[in-house]
């Protein structure tokens, strides 16, 4: 019938309207969202229908909500979180959209050189360059039906940057097995491998997430930004230079107002002044 390929043509054009409301929905909405509450900012990736893929859009984005957190003296902590099923699947092998600011490489380092605790709150799979973001997170909780995957391997590309935050986490055994093969493999087992913290049910996830934050709240400021910087730089340090660094560090926290506030309460048995006093 000769009406078959006009409604043939119909669909088509049905179809690439719907395509391209959902792109310019999807533009009008920020990649990501930043919300703040009693010293806890929350950074959530914000892009379902395209799984989170870290297009120009959502990095730029998470580098500038990253980057607010950092400098804002009120933020204490920061979780990272998602919108969807997906945490994030990677790179968005589909490409276009505005130019990027900042690089995968620049992601990594604001999370681990900026002075923040980043909590990860992964409620959603993990792909590709998506375990990178999850496993830079100083501590992570992730849901416990999601999968998480070095998946590059299949597409024929290589985890090449990502490798530089996840294999300090794991077992070179481990490593080797889940990035070679490019397997899936259950929320559990990436915690067991060292690539995330915990796992919890989707409806502990939150309770979890935040009894988390509720200890680090309680540590101070400066000590925190401190002790951040020993775990990322302390292990790749010569002895001699580790031992000089850290007594640097050490001697700097020790005479600071910070310390002194906080011996004095805990002499006095109190909170220390820096607790936000939503969580006393």
């Amino acid at each position: 019938s000769s009406s078959l390929p006009c409604r043939r043509l119909e669909i088509a054009f049905e179809r690439s309207g719907a395509r391209a409301r959902d792109l310019v929905e999807a533009m009008a909405e920020p990649a990501t969202s930043l919300s703040s509450e009693g010293g806890v900012a929350t950074v959530t990736l914000s892009r379902p229908k395209e799984k989170n893929a870290l297009g120009p859009a959502l990095i730029n984005s998470l580098g500038d909500n990253l980057k607010a957190c950092m400098d804002d003296e009120e933020v204490r902590v920061i979780v990272l979180t998602n919108v969807g099923n997906t945490f994030c699947a990677g790179a968005n092998l589909k490409g276009g959209g505005e130019a990027p600011r900042y690089s995968l490489v620049d992601i990594f380092k604001i999370m681990h050189e900026g002075p923040k605790v980043i909590v990860g709150k992964i409620n959603g799979h993990c792909t590709g360059g998506g375990v990178g973001i999850a496993a830079a997170c100083d501590v992570s909780v992730v849901s416990k039906e999601s999968q998480i995957g070095f998946t590059e391997v299949r597409i024929g590309v290589s985890p090449a940057i990502i490798s530089v935050v996840c294999l300090p986490k794991m077992r070179r055994a481990d490593a080797a097995e889940l990035m070679l093969s490019g397997e899936k493999v259950s929320a559990e087992h990436a915690v067991h491998v060292g690539l995330l913290n915990y796992v919890a049910a989707p409806e502990d996830l939150d309770a979890k997430v935040d009894q988390i934050v509720d200890k680090i709240v309680r540590g101070g400021p400066t000590a925190l930004a401190a002790t951040k910087s020993l775990v990322y730089r302390v292990p790749s340090m010569p002895l001699d230079e580790a031992f000089s660094w850290t007594a640097q560090v050490s001697a700097k926290c020790f005479g600071s107002q910070e310390a002194r506030d906080g011996i004095a309460a805990f002499s006095k048995r109190q909170p220390a002044p820096w607790v936000p006093k939503s969580r006393l």
